[in-house]
């Protein structure tokens, strides 16, 4: 016997964030304020982990009223026809470094799906004053938005670009396990053979 857990992500105690290199010398921060997620596990094990998340992109938020309003305009984001970002892991790997993971999935921005290899890190499961199990799952990663169409810049009379193409990603996710289901892992016997040999 085995079981299948749920993890519940806990948005209030989460978040995802990104920065981009802004004029060559400075770096841009900005949020998504309106995410979820559907992460299954067998026995509470990382590595059998399946992560399903999707973002809203309307709730983008990179502490400029005018900046968020270009990025959610069709030169960028194109919330218009794309409300959503998503990403479905394909695999997870651990690493030598003790609580630390490669993940594989594909990332979903404007219609354009494309294979990210992202980097995790986790630490041990631990039961909160409630009893309830806990566990924090850090994801980062460096992604070129030009393979997802975001390609809105200008040039430098100085040189460069206004923006940089490399986009830098953090997650932390509070995560609680909820809803276990035992399932049956032996292999049930095959019935009485029935033939004429």
């Amino acid at each position: 016997m085995t079981e299948q857990t749920r993890w519940a992500l806990n948005e209030i105690n989460s978040e995802i964030t990104f920065s981009i290199r802004h004029l060559m010398i400075a770096n841009v921060h900005g949020r998504f304020n309106t995410f979820d997620a559907s992460i299954y596990t067998t026995d509470k094990d990382f590595t059998t982990a399946v992560i399903n998340l999707w973002i809203d992109v309307a709730s983008i938020s990179s502490g400029d009223t005018i900046r968020d309003e270009h990025l959610t305009s069709a030169a960028f984001f194109d919330i218009q026809n794309h409300k959503q970002i998503s990403f479905l892991s394909s695999s997870i790997e651990k690493q030598p470094v003790e609580g630390t993971y490669e993940l594989l999935g594909e990332l979903t921005i404007k219609g354009i799906a494309k294979k990210v290899k992202l980097h995790v890190q986790t630490g041990d499961i631990i039961i909160d004053h409630a009893g309830n199990e806990k566990a924090i799952f850090k994801i980062t990663g460096l992604i070129n938005r030009n393979n997802w169409g975001l390609v809105w810049n200008k040039d430098l009379e100085s040189g460069g670009w206004m923006v940089s193409e490399d986009i830098a990603l953090f997650c932390e996710f509070e995560l609680t396990s909820v809803n276990l289901k035992k399932v049956e892992t032996e292999l049930k016997p095959a019935p009485d053979h029935v033939g004429i040999f």
